[in-house]
This record gives C-alpha cells, structure tokens and sequence, in this order.
C-alpha cells in the first residue's frame, strides 16, 4: 500500500550454496523464513507460507508501500506485518496449491524501497537469488511475480529483467500515476509490452486511491487482460491502505481464484461483482 500518506543479476554461480534457511517448523512443508545473501553483505528474506501438499505453482508476493513487512521470528514464532492484500490473502493461494512466497525488504532496505530501488538491478538480484533457492525446491513448477500497490513496480520490473525464471506476472491496485515525492514514479511511463511472460491487470473498480483509479487499469485492457472487482466489505482504513477497496478488502478469496485460474491457464472470472 501507499505510505502513511493515505500507508546484478551478479555473483549468483555460488550464492545459492550459501542460503541461510531458518525452518519455523520441522517438516519440509511447514512455514519457515528464507534468507539468502545476494548482493555483499545484503540478505533478502521471505516468509514461505505452509505449502499446499500437491503445489501447481509458486507466487513470489511483493507487498506494497515500502515493502518491509518486518518479517522476524520472536519466542519460536514467525511474526510479520499481516495487513496488506499479497500477505492477508497468502491462505488463499494455498488453498488453490500455490506456493505463497511473501518478500520482505532486502537487509539494506530497512527504510522501504523507493521505486527507483525496486526499479533497479540489485533488486532483480536480490529476488533472482531467492528464485535460484526456491527452483531447487520446487523445479517443476511455475513461478509468478504477484505486486500489490507499489508492489506492483517490483512485479512489473522482475517481469521485464527475469522473463525466462517467470511464467507470468500479475499487477494488482497497480501505481500507473506517479507519487507526490522523489523516487516515486511508479509504473508510470512503463513499458509494459516490456514483460514477455504473460501478464495479467486486477483492480477494484471503486479504488479511491489517488494515485490507483480504476480507470488507468481499465485503459489497459485492450491490450491486457484485465480482472474488474467490485464490492466487498466497508472500508476500515484509508482509500490508499489495506483494509479499502484499494486492498479487495472483503473480496480477497474471489479476487485469488480469479487470478490463480489465469495463472494455470483456466476459465477465470474477468469481473467478480
């Protein structure tokens, strides 16, 4: 989501031999956190929800605002920031047997990432490392790039710089406008035909985030497929924060099977009303 506002590919060869894995829990498909260094004494964590017993597919889910969801363990339990949509809905897609793998900030991020960050070549680093460990994991299957709000820049840039480790991206609350400060550009001036793995767009249709309307998505849509929300609960929180239409509060379950059926390439709904 917005902040309080409203809230190389390099050195790979060998890097993956170095993963630091903290298990949560003693199974192979119990909920743990990931660490792998990637950039010189950079790490970049995930939170790996308890995977689905048979997988079809792997989400790698990029949060909004700034992206640290201060993912940590205290007293033998995994702890995190549970209010955006990628995380709150992270059940969703393992009912539907994805993988959920939910991103944190990298080490050197502690203040959030800035568009031009999450535009850059040290974060495509930083998620390619975790990519590597993860295909060790889970070879055969399809992986995602999934952004929320400002995730949606880490998506879309991941889309366009690792097209051969994805098998598709999908942009949701999508920041086509750009921010009121510096390093806030968002996906606006993006190159979207950029992403060769497919791509898929969903938003809410009463989005009341200013820098989110509806209608930059659905200008889009002519030439990507587009998923349309409406509904859901009554906001708790502020247009550009999670617990809005801007964060599918409410209709969190119906917005995830919508995308997982275009993600294995099912009949999915295009408008959930």
């Amino acid at each position: 989501m917005m902040p309080s506002l409203f809230y190389r590919i390099t050195a790979l060869k060998t890097y993956w031999l170095a993963a630091l894995v903290t298990l949560a829990a003693s199974t192979a498909w119990a909920q743990e956190i990931i660490t792998v260094p990637t950039r010189a004494g950079v790490t970049q964590s995930v939170f790996v929800a308890r995977a689905p017993e048979s997988p079809v597919a792997v989400a790698l889910l990029f949060p909004g605002a700034g992206g640290d969801i201060r993912l940590r363990t205290e007293d033998g339990e995994i702890r995190f920031g549970p209010n955006n949509f990628v995380v709150r809905a992270r059940g969703d897609f393992v009912k539907h047997g994805v993988v959920a793998v939910v991103f944190d900030v990298p080490s050197d991020q502690r203040g959030g990432m800035d568009d031009t960050f999450r535009l850059g070549e040290q974060h495509t680093g930083d998620v390619a490392a975790v990519i590597a460990v993860l295909k060790k994991r889970f070879p055969a299957l399809p992986f995602f790039a999934i952004g929320t709000s400002r995730g949606t820049v880490s998506a879309a840039s991941i889309g366009k710089r690792l097209p051969d480790q994805l098998a598709g991206t999908v942009l949701t609350s999508s920041l086509l406008l750009p921010g009121r400060r510096g390093g806030q550009q968002g996906l606006s001036g993006f190159d979207f035909s950029a992403i060769k793995p497919r791509l898929l767009f969903a938003h809410h249709k009463q989005d009341g985030c200013v820098f989110t309307p509806y209608r930059s998505a659905a200008a889009l849509e002519s030439r990507y497929p587009l998923i349309s929300v409406s509904g859901g609960s009554p906001a708790q929180s502020g247009p550009c924060d999670p617990f809005s239409e801007h964060g599918f509060f409410g209709r969190e379950s119906e917005t995830v099977e919508a995308i997982v059926n275009w993600m294995l390439e099912k009949p999915y709904k295009k408008e959930i009303p």
